[in-house]
């Protein structure tokens, strides 16, 4: 299902530094949107609540966060 993402805010984490190497988050009704910061043309991924949430706790209880 492909969710427009015409009207989304979409903001780069306060870690990111300016690497070229940045994904960008916007928040949806009940979902979460990533795009490629360098490439935003090239489309984005939704994810449901639960999906990001999981994605989110996985990386703060892994070594990929440190």
């Amino acid at each position: 299902m492909y969710e427009s993402c015409a009207n989304a805010v979409w903001r780069k984490s306060n870690y990111s530094q300016n690497r070229g190497a940045c994904v960008e988050v916007a928040d949806l009704p009940g979902r979460s949107a990533v795009r490629d910061s360098v490439n935003p043309e090239a489309g984005h991924l939704a994810f449901s609540g639960v999906e990001w949430a999981s994605f989110l706790r996985t990386l703060k209880n892994s070594e990929v966060a440190s």
